[in-house]
C-alpha cells in the first residue's frame, strides 16, 4: 500500500489538457513536465510530490496518441492516475512507460483534491475517506511490467 495526496480531474480530460503540444518541442520530459496540467492548475507541478495520484473520470487521456502526456505524468513522481475509465491509447502509452493505470468506478465521484488515497494495484483495492474502494487488479505479468519500468524495459530485460 502506497499513501499519497489525490490531484483530481473531470471526464473526457485530453493529452493537450495534460502536456499542450507547444511544450512537445522541448528537448526532453524533464523540460516538459513543468507545463503538465498548464491550462487547468498551472501550479500542479509544483504542488505534486512522487507518490501522489492522479484521479479522473470517464475517458481519461483521450486526444492524440502522444506518449509525453504520461511520460510527463511518471516524470514529476505520479505514483498512479486512477480512473472511471480510460482512452485506448493513453492506457497503452502509460503501461508501455510502466505509469500504473487504474480503473475504479465509484472512486472519482466521492474523492476531492488533497484527500489522502492508499493505493494497492496487487489487491486492486483503494482506500479515502474511511472508505474501501474495489479497482482493477492488475494481473501479475502486468504488475511486473510496471515494475521493470513499462513494456520496452521489460522487453530489453528479456533480451539481455
Amino acid at each position: 500500500m502506497s499513501m499519497g495526496k489525490i490531484f483530481k480531474f473531470h471526464d473526457d480530460l485530453d493529452t493537450d489538457q495534460i502536456i499542450a503540444s507547444q511544450y512537445l518541442l522541448l528537448p526532453n520530459l524533464e523540460e516538459m513536465k513543468v507545463h503538465t496540467f498548464e491550462s487547468l492548475d498551472p501550479e500542479f507541478p509544483d504542488k505534486v510530490k512522487p507518490g501522489d495520484y492522479v484521479v479522473g473520470g470517464e475517458n481519461f487521456g483521450c486526444g492524440s496518441s502522444r506518449e509525453q502526456a504520461p511520460g510527463v505524468l511518471k516524470a514529476l513522481g505520479v505514483e498512479a492516475v486512477i480512473a472511471k475509465s480510460f482512452a485506448r491509447i493513453f492506457y497503452r502509452n502509460a503501461i508501455n512507460i510502466g505509469l500504473p493505470v487504474i480503473v475504479c468506478k465509484e472512486l472519482p465521484d466521492e474523492v476531492k483534491t488533497g484527500d489522502e488515497m492508499e493505493l494497492s494495484m496487487t489487491e486492486g483495492v483503494a482506500r479515502a475517506g474511511g472508505k474501501t474502494y474495489t479497482c482493477t487488479k492488475l494481473p501479475e505479468y502486468m504488475q511486473q511490467i510496471l515494475s521493470q519500468g513499462g513494456l520496452i524495459a521489460s522487453l530489453n530485460r528479456e533480451e539481455a
